[in-house]
């Protein structure tokens, strides 16, 4: 076995002057919480392509469901790139929650990237180098790669030390004992010091499942192996079958990574390992802003991997919310990145209706009070053209009930029906955000009074204490009519 002196491929590649297409490591972010839309599971459509009444978290918006449902056949077949949809409509209409249900739709192997229009202005990039790594962090690469790999489970693992040439007092590992066993056999192996401190930084214990890299000595734990899933009542391990075959063996590893991964993984200098290297990387900026040479660099890379059959294109999807945020300068290189080869597939909302273009306001003669461009949805006339217009539609009173009463659900909440009611005309009067926001500060009032379920009296209560958006404007209309009075 050969085993290469760094378990990272990484590093050596950036010092070779070559493109990394390593993936990053995994995320260990958790998702439990109650959010927005935890109860968005999908679009909720029949076989035949029609919206259900209630199904995977939706209720109502059917027309809009059934557009988004034939746009996700048009991705699946890889016909919709450079084609975007916008979304319209207003506040509260579950915009969002559709862009959310067809990226559940899409499954996790696709790239989706979200961003609000907002998110461009920044102080540290331009506002085309935001736009442009969000387009790149919706596209995917999945390589595939066939290694000579060491698999099995642990059944021996015995540094074996030495004394240190460079000091008399402390000792160094000169080499590693590692047994592997599968269904076919058994086998050990004798590794370099470098590949122990991959195995450390994997935490592998003897009966863990891994496998070894033959030309680069990473190691990757699989998980734990199932002869010890009756070792403890309670584990929080996940256990995985003993690997059949023999130990040393080739397998196909597929990779899946964005093109903004391998943009970060090339653009990031590797620095020293003293202290000004590590001081001088504390004080730099988290944002780092790639050039368009680099990406070129990349995208002939991602080219020839893709000829040589190595790797394969994953068009994601790229949604924009509040897309009339955006300024001119961001629509024209919209219209250009969307006729690139490499595009994802774009998704705009916007709850605007004819309203000026950001950036446009002072396109009148010096000195003139030009109010800009006023388009629909704040949109200019070319971009609008190339969209498929979705409508989305205020919700009716039971749709309201039903979208109230599988938020109580999913957050636990006893209500009574009288309370359901309630809390339905209130959405139906104000808006649906309204009645959501109402339901945890009631079940609150309902536990300190010492009642097990939220009844008409706490919504009354909170009605008081919390206005909606039509009320707080009746008040400052009243306000203002009293001052014009006096």
């Amino acid at each position: 076995m050969s085993a290469a002196a760094s378990t990272s491929t990484s590093a050596p590649a950036a010092n070779s002057g070559q493109i990394i297409t390593q993936p990053p490591p995994p995320s260990t972010l958790r998702e439990s919480r109650i959010a927005t839309h935890s109860h968005i599971k999908g679009l909720g459509l029949a076989d035949d392509g029609t919206a259900m009444d209630f199904s995977q978290g939706f209720v109502g918006q059917k027309l809009a469901r059934e557009a988004l449902g034939l746009h996700l056949s048009l991705l699946k077949m890889g016909r919709h790139s450079g084609r975007p949809l916008l979304l319209v409509g207003p506040p509260g209409t579950g915009k969002t929650a559709l862009a959310l249900a067809l990226s559940q739709e899409l499954g996790s192997k696709v790239p989706f990237c979200a961003m609000v229009g907002s998110e461009v202005y920044s102080g540290e990039v331009k506002k085309t180098e935001v736009l442009g790594s969000c387009f790149r962090r919706a596209i995917g690469l999945r390589i595939k790669e066939t290694k000579e790999v060491y698999e099995g489970e642990v059944t021996e693992l015995t540094p074996s030390e030495a004394e240190n040439p460079l000091s008399g007092y402390g000792k160094t590992i000169s080499h590693v004992i590692v047994g592997l066993k599968t269904v076919k056999g058994t086998k050990q192996l004798r590794l370099d010091p470098s590949v122990y401190e991959a195995i450390q930084k994997e935490r592998v214990v003897v009966g863990d499942v891994i496998y070894i890299e033959a030309n680069t000595g990473a190691v990757k734990r699989v998980g734990r192996s199932d002869a010890y899933a009756s070792e403890y009542d309670l584990e929080a391990e996940e256990y995985v079958p003993l690997p059949k075959g023999d130990v040393h063996k080739r397998k196909e590893l597929v990779q899946d990574v964005t093109l903004h991964d391998l943009d970060m993984a090339n653009a990031r200098p590797q620095g020293g390992q003293d202290i000004m290297s590590v001081m001088g990387q504390l004080v730099k900026g988290g944002r780092t802003e790639v050039t368009d040479k680099l990406r070129k660099e990349i995208n002939k890379v991602v080219d020839r991997y893709i000829e040589q059959g190595v790797a394969e294109l994953v068009p994601g999807v790229l949604f924009i919310d509040e897309v009339h945020m955006l300024d001119m300068e961001c629509f024209t290189y919209l219209n250009r990145a969307l006729e690139s080869p490499m595009s994802p597939y774009v998704v705009l909302a916007s709850n605007r209706g004819i309203c000026t273009i950001r950036g446009t306001e002072y396109d009148g003669p010096v000195g003139s009070s030009s109010t800009g461009i006023r388009a629909p949805h704040g949109l200019p006339v070319d971009l609008l053209d190339r969209c498929m217009i979705v409508k989305t539609a205020l919700y009716s009173r039971e749709e309201i009930r039903s979208v109230v009463e599988m938020r109580c659900k999913v957050e636990s909440i006893a209500i009574a029906p009288e309370a359901l009611d309630k809390l339905s005309t209130e959405g139906e009067n104000s808006s649906l955000r309204y009645a959501l926001q109402l339901l945890t500060p009631a079940n609150i009032l309902s536990k300190g009074k010492g009642r097990s379920q939220v009844e008409v009296d706490d919504i009354a209560e909170l009605e008081d204490l919390f206005l909606d958006a039509k009320r707080s404007t009746g008040v400052l209309k009243g306000l203002e009519d009293l001052e014009n009075k006096y």
